[in-house]
């Protein structure tokens, strides 16, 4: 049911708004939204989001075009509504864990209380060690050189909305990897409402321009960071849940994996920033940002932060997914699932429909047939359920190898004399070279389907 929520808000993203507005806009009125949003450079130049061809005023993929023209925005307007209807569905069992996490802030026997009476596979962190550590975070932004802002009073409210926006997409973070997965947690959707709601919050207290819109960006990356830290986490605390092991500990291992990881995400963000000689040569000083890293969803956030501070954003297409999420809250279903489907491309929701239909009829043949079932815990350990996961970790293993080899010359040249793309394009055309890709895909969910109709016989 999930995944045909998730695949619904796709299909009403391009089998209704993109043909509805490819009807009724104009490509000039099109290609000048993307210049707008920085995914086009001029309307006078050929190519950006969509291959503009400013000779016959058309695009290439005119679908593509749309999608990041409006209904990106639209996405961004429901997954923020769907996050805020969330979390307010969410809140008496977060006020609840809090009265119930801030009684171990009142004893200082609190840890051996809890460990005498909760079992050992539900044992936290302290809630005070959380409000340490946000008070903590607040005083580091407000006193770290680094961090833009040209009084103290400027940084301690960029901690602030940090840790009152940090609350609210953390949960919603969590709650959609418990839904569809890590891999469709919409963390660029929750950081553009992040960048909206504290540009916004700047303006009301009059703080507008050019010199706040740093200020913006930190809030914002802060958050993408705190979201995507937050869907990792949920992952790692189900498996542990599911071979018995301690929350708490989980959750200090978490901290050192954080900083460990930080220092090596900035490394490597630097070694990918480096300029071939070829770059430095037409004065391009780093590589993110330009035509081999382009980075547009840098782009996009700037744009918005600019457009907001400007006052010169489209406000409509951010209240229409708005009101979509509020319409399918109201129909009895989940806005935020739908939502997330609204936002993504129909490619990579579609995907997780057609594995959730092979559960489905899975699940159905074994009843049918009489073959025994995993039940409860024991069905996370399924073959499906196993080969599923494997697929998943090999495709993200394949994608690190594969940016850290393009982050060398010798690598990329590498990577160049394996890749088959022109090759397969010569030989069977562009439309033969899709249908290879829709094969393959379907010799993958048929090996799924049998792997996943053996019998479980997973014992824990």
């Amino acid at each position: 049911r999930i995944a045909g929520v998730l695949v619904a808000g796709g299909v009403l993203s391009w089998f209704v708004f993109i043909p509805l507005l490819a009807t009724l806009v104009q490509p000039e009125a099109i290609a000048e939204q993307l210049v707008g949003l920085g995914y086009l450079a001029d309307i006078t130049k050929a190519g950006g989001r969509g291959n503009w061809d400013p000779v016959n005023k058309t695009f290439a993929d005119f679908s593509g075009a749309i999608y990041y023209a409006y209904i990106r925005q639209i996405g961004a307007g429901a997954v923020a509504a769907g996050g805020i209807i969330t979390l307010g569905k969410t809140m008496p069992l977060i006020v609840k864990s809090v009265k119930s996490s801030f009684g171990s802030i009142k004893s200082t026997d609190a840890s051996s209380e809890q460990d005498s009476i909760v079992p050992r596979t539900e044992r936290d962190l302290s809630m005070k060690i959380v409000g340490i550590g946000s008070l903590a975070l607040v005083l580091l932004i407000t006193l770290v050189p680094g961090i833009p802002g040209d009084s103290y009073l400027q940084k301690a409210l960029i901690g602030l909305l940090v840790v009152i926006f940090g609350a609210l997409f953390v949960t919603v973070s969590s709650r959609i990897v418990g839904l569809v997965g890590s891999s469709n947690n919409p963390i660029s959707g929750m950081t553009i409402a992040t960048v909206m709601a504290t540009s916004l919050i700047f303006i009301g207290v009059g703080w507008s321009g050019p010199a706040f819109e740093p200020l913006v960006l930190v809030v914002g990356g802060m958050i993408c960071i705190a979201a995507a830290n937050a869907g990792g986490t949920s992952q790692d605390l189900k498996s542990g849940y599911i071979v018995g092991a301690t929350p708490r500990n989980q959750q200090i291992a978490l901290f050192v994996g954080a900083i460990v990881s930080s220092v090596v995400i900035g490394l490597t963000v630097k070694f990918l920033d480096r300029p071939t000689s070829e770059m430095v040569a037409n004065g391009i000083t780093h590589a993110i940002g330009s035509d081999k890293y382009p980075a547009p969803q840098g782009t996009l956030m700037a744009t918005l932060i600019k457009g907001i501070q400007s006052g010169s954003l489209d406000w409509q297409y951010i209240f229409v997914g708005a009101f979509v999420a509020v319409v399918m809250e109201l129909c009895g279903i989940k806005s935020l699932s739908f939502a997330v489907g609204a936002y993504l491309p129909l490619s990579t929701t579609l995907p997780i429909f057609i594995g959730g239909a092979i559960k489905g009829i899975v699940d159905s043949r074994k009843a049918r047939k009489k073959i025994a079932t995993a039940s409860g815990e024991e069905e996370e350990l399924g073959k499906g359920n196993l080969f599923a996961t494997g697929l998943v970790a090999g495709g993200a293993i394949a994608g690190v190898l594969i940016a850290f080899l393009s982050g060398t010359s010798g690598g990329e040249t590498f990577l160049n004399a394996i890749n088959m793309e022109h090759g397969l394009l010569n030989a069977l055309g562009e439309n033969g070279y899709y249908i290879l890709g829709v094969l393959f895909f379907g010799g993958m969910c048929a090996i799924l389907y049998k792997i996943a109709m053996q019998k479980d016989d997973v014992k824990l």
